[in-house]
């Protein structure tokens, strides 16, 4: 009997053997990201004011987590130039360096919305998140009007903002300060537009250049 007939029938050691072979994959892919200089784009000065989330702008980020809103939305936007014609210059990763999950993704039964940010009104995005089909009657987005009726727990949000410092995102000791009463009387539906809002604004792409090189 061959080791692999062996090893279709024993449900262990195959178990063992698929570990092993998906850890050595793991490790290839993974382990060079740490090393490799083009892994996150180098931005200029006048390019690059990527910053941490601001305390509303966190909050609203975790709603958009809570309500599942990446199983629709995807916010990377590929090098085609049927997707750029579409939705704005491709995604860089240096924009989601401190994305703790970051919100790729690849579903779209809704648009992609990493260029989202300044494309409509406050009023338009709440509006739209009070009642879609309002705006566009073709969606099938659920409303989320409740928004308006929950209000942020400003007791957590200088916790959320410590624990993503141990992770790398340069959060001061003011921003954390801050925190409770940056978010202090604001609903889910202020938090939540507020990071619509700021989705692809943080970079000055310049016309014509590849930021892959």
């Amino acid at each position: 009997m061959s080791f692999q007939e062996k090893l279709e029938k024993n449900v262990w050691g195959f178990l063992i053997m698929i570990a092993i072979v998906v850890s050595i994959g793991g490790i290839v892919e993974i382990v060079p990201l740490f090393y490799l200089d083009n892994t996150i784009e180098k931005l200029t000065k006048d390019e690059d004011s990527i910053r941490p989330y601001t305390a509303l702008e966190l909050e609203g980020r975790d709603v958009y987590i809570r309500e599942g809103c990446y199983l629709c939305h995807s916010q990377m936007i590929r090098p085609f130039r049927d997707e750029k014609e579409r939705y704005g210059h491709y995604s860089l990763a240096a924009e989601s360096k401190y994305d703790h999950p970051f919100q790729w993704g690849s579903k779209r039964t809704g648009p992609d919305l990493a260029r989202v940010g300044g494309k409509y009104s406050d009023a338009w995005q709440i509006q739209h998140l009070r009642a879609p089909r309002s705006l566009v009657p073709e969606s099938v987005m659920p409303d989320y009007a409740f928004f308006e009726d929950h209000q942020i727990d400003a007791s957590l949000t200088g916790k959320k903002m410590k624990a993503l410092r141990m992770v790398g995102v340069p959060y001061t000791d003011a921003d954390i300060a801050g925190a409770a009463d940056a978010v202090t009387g604001k609903t889910e539906m202020d938090a939540i537009v507020a990071y619509l809002q700021v989705l692809g604004t943080m970079v000055k792409f310049e016309e014509g250049k590849d930021y892959r090189e």
